[in-house]
């Protein structure tokens, strides 16, 4: 049987003024209350690609927010964990963890901290994956609710690095480490088919976007928006939130090929539907 197309689910975004102000209007106006509901898990995914300060990685004040929201729509009894892979060659990801606060944050919120690189693997296979016909990714990212929070940054390879490049987080160095360079190397390789493969397999099923200033050039260094963006953006559509993100970037959606891979088969690039919250 043919498999239905996408619906078209909006982009939720808004001026931001403070985490603890915006982005809990923002949450609501979206209705991710009602899918926490009954969610066991929830698993919230920053960018903390290396230990570099925001707004090169997620601010940890963003996740603070968002564990609070978090915790007031799930059970009492749902376990909330903020994981991440580094993809640094020098250290690992608690050193991340540890030096841009988020163990002192999870330390006051009791939540738990997790390194998605050492966590437990399954195997996973895709006949029409051509570039990852066979993935490792952690358990853990198949049994919980996960949120991506990427933050507004353009990428020297991959056009832009948003939620779905902020996925290669969960990709295991055992596998995808490649002659001993960056811990996530072998996605080099034909970067957008990697991305858009490692999708296939597991893409959010939530994004929260820090759009509150944005890097117009490249996702480790060069400058910042000028003026910053200022906005927050939210949605349950991976390539909805890819599109938005590539426009605040001033950049066509169509021409980063993991965004134009994954528009009808992941989500709608297009019509992208605004809401303004």
């Amino acid at each position: 049987m043919p498999v239905a197309p996408p619906a078209v689910q909006p982009v939720f975004t808004c001026r931001s003024v403070s985490w603890q102000q915006s982005l809990p209007a923002l949450l609501e106006a979206t209705g991710l209350r009602d899918r926490l509901l009954s969610a066991p898990r929830i698993l919230i995914k920053p960018n903390l690609v290396e230990a570099l300060v925001p707004p090169i990685t997620t601010p940890v004040a963003l996740i603070a927010a968002l564990v609070d929201y978090v915790r007031g729509c799930a059970p009492t009894t749902a376990e909330i964990i903020v994981g991440e892979g580094s993809g640094a060659r020098a250290y690992d990801t608690q050193h991340c963890f540890q030096a841009l606060g988020y163990e002192e944050m999870a330390a006051g919120k009791n939540i738990s901290l997790v390194d998605l690189n050492l966590e437990p693997l399954v195997r996973k296979s895709q006949k029409n994956c051509h570039r990852w016909p066979v993935m490792h990714l952690p358990r853990l990212v198949f049994e919980s609710f996960l949120i991506s929070v990427p933050v507004l940054k353009a990428h020297t390879l991959a056009e832009v690095t948003l939620t779905m490049k902020n996925m290669m987080g969960l990709a295991p160095p055992a596998h995808f480490q490649k002659g001993g360079h960056w811990k996530k190397a072998a996605f080099h390789d034909r970067i957008q088919e990697a991305i858009f493969d490692l999708n296939r397999y597991r893409t959010p099923d939530f994004t929260v976007l820090d759009a509150t200033v944005g890097m117009p050039e490249a996702h480790l260094w060069g400058p910042t928006c000028n003026p910053p963006v200022n906005r927050l953006a939210a949605g349950f559509d991976p390539v909805a939130m890819d599109a938005y993100g590539a426009m605040l970037l001033k950049r066509d959606w169509r021409r980063i090929e993991h965004i134009r891979l994954a528009h009808g088969c992941l989500g709608l690039a297009e019509p992208l539907v605004l809401r303004e919250v």
